[in-house]
């Protein structure tokens, strides 16, 4: 058989797999709780692994590689501050929101908790929220498109086009099909297949460049400024990448697995393991990288045409055809893991946050789970025609989506957990403040092609936009909740509870 034939076989049980758990994942799911939250029943494995693919996506095995490939560790500091940022989450918001969540009218999206947290009876606070997520989502998703595109058109030789269209389709199918369910179990065994495909392919590759020294030396060969963390690197630089940590707290497709953990005892495990997965997962993306700059130095014959796909060729070179077949596999997990988590909490958007609102009668859950499924359907159409032309790398899509969500709803998520003065006004406000600054601020950092960047423009792009995003949310929602703040018996009530609830199962 030829390469590309083993090669699809592998792709064929993965994509058969997945589709799989889909199915038994929609067994399972009776209402609209299920669908949009598993009924919170994740264990600690499957919310850690699941909380970690969603997040990484293809950027953890294309857009990182891809970057360190060019520029060298110095691109480092970006997972860096990921890796300080995902641990605080963990230990500080994912307890609290667990409880908290429950205890607010048993929440299941985050517009709906904060709505539920703050009273807001004038339904602003969940429309909005609804809004913004459909507008960074709409990125993120493209950003998983634009992934896929390039992971078949540089492993099967396949128009960028049709690769798009591959992808979107078997995530659609599984996470319209078997909702939360189905994107937290195929999570789970996508988690484990990225991890085994960091770690293998450095592995195998550091024997192929002669071990360290001999990598090491390739590498210096080229520019010893590879290796150095701070080499083409600025003061500024390095602060813009720790920032994506800033992020966290605002992600609702990595927050609501917290929301979904069986229970606050499974916290601590959870936070092991996610973390102890996403160092590993961070080295092996890292080590990737390095070892195809020697790689690629030690045989001057061969080119890489693409940066971001040097996971997929170091796959192909190093392993058998179907074992190669099982790496690629891992890259189309990372993508597809994080589109089915973001396609889920747009739909829950669409539906619980926007639709329900609009068309204040009763509708059954069995109308509201179809009409989610719908929303899948719209959100990845949108998606798809922006990734379509494909104008920006995965890491640039990803970025910008990141800071929106981090910046709009980041500060207000902390501050409804650990500020009982918080208002709806404050949290309106702040979101609205961060989203729209994220906006401006990339606006103003960016130039057309073949025009000259201003100081205007270049001082902007020097600067990561969660940076000026959050602090100015953080600002205005404690600004406006200091003027607006009205004592409210409930909201104390339910704030008192959580407090309780968290001190008695230390």
């Amino acid at each position: 058989m030829s390469d590309l034939t083993y090669q699809s076989i592998a792709l064929a049980i993965y994509f058969i797999a997945m589709l799989g758990i889909g199915w038994y994942a929609y067994r399972k799911t009776a209402n609209l709780s299920d669908y949009m939250l598993g009924g919170r029943g994740l264990g600690p494995s499957v919310a850690a692994l699941s909380a970690g693919a969603s997040d990484m996506s293809g950027w953890l095995l294309m857009g990182l590689p891809g970057a360190i490939y060019v520029s060298g560790l110095g691109e480092a500091w970006l997972a860096i501050g990921l890796t300080i940022g995902a641990y605080l989450n963990w230990y500080f918001i994912a307890p609290r929101l667990r409880i908290y969540s429950f205890v607010t009218k048993d929440s299941i999206t985050i517009p709906s908790f904060l709505e539920n947290r703050l009273r807001d009876s004038s339904r602003l606070l969940r429309i909005v929220s609804g809004i913004i997520i459909l507008i960074f989502f709409t990125f993120y998703v493209s950003s998983g498109m634009v992934a896929g595109g390039v992971f078949f058109e540089s492993s099967f030789n396949l128009s960028y086009e049709l690769g798009l269209v591959i992808v979107a389709v078997v995530v659609i199918a599984y996470t319209l099909i078997g909702g939360f369910l189905a994107v937290s179990y195929t999570d789970l065994v996508q988690g484990i297949m990225m991890l085994l495909a960091l770690l293998a392919i450095p592995i195998a590759g550091i024997f192929v460049t002669g071990g360290l020294d001999g990598t090491v030396d390739s590498i210096q060969s080229i520019d010893p400024a590879l290796l150095s963390f701070t080499a083409g690197t600025t003061g500024l630089g390095i602060i813009s990448a720790l920032a994506w940590g800033l992020g966290y707290a605002g992600q609702p497709h990595i927050v609501v697995r917290f929301m979904a953990i069986k229970s606050l005892k499974e916290v601590a495990s959870a936070r092991r393991i996610g973390i102890g997965w996403m160092i590993l997962s961070l080295l092996g993306a890292g080590a990737t990288a390095l070892i195809g700059i020697a790689y690629f130095q030690q045989n001057p014959g061969m080119e890489l045409t693409d940066p971001e796909a040097i996971f997929i060729v170091l796959g192909q070179i190093l392993f058998h055809p179907f074992i190669a077949g099982i790496v690629l596999a891992a890259v189309l997990a990372a993508i597809m893991s994080t589109v089915s988590s973001q396609l889920l909490v747009s739909s829950s958007a669409l539906v619980e946050d926007l639709f329900k609102i609009i068309v204040k009668k009763e509708v059954s859950d069995k109308v509201i789970v179809n009409l989610g499924r719908l929303g899948v359907l719209l959100v990845a159409i949108f998606a798809g025609i922006v990734a379509w032309d494909r104008n920006d790398t995965i890491l640039d899509l990803v970025s910008y989506a990141w800071a929106g969500f981090g910046a709009s709803f980041g500060p207000v998520i902390i501050l409804a957990l650990f500020w009982r003065r918080l208002t709806s006004w404050g949290a309106l406000s702040g979101m609205v403040v961060g989203a729209v600054t994220v906006i401006v601020w990339k606006l103003l950092g960016t130039t057309p092609e073949n025009v000259e960047p201003t100081a205007v423009n270049e001082f902007f792009s020097s600067i990561y936009e969660i940076i000026p995003g959050f602090a100015l949310s953080l600002f205005i929602t404690w600004l406006v909740s200091m003027f607006t703040y009205r004592s409210n018996p409930e909201i104390e009530k339910e704030y008192d509870e959580t407090v309780r609830l968290i001190k008695e199962a230390k």
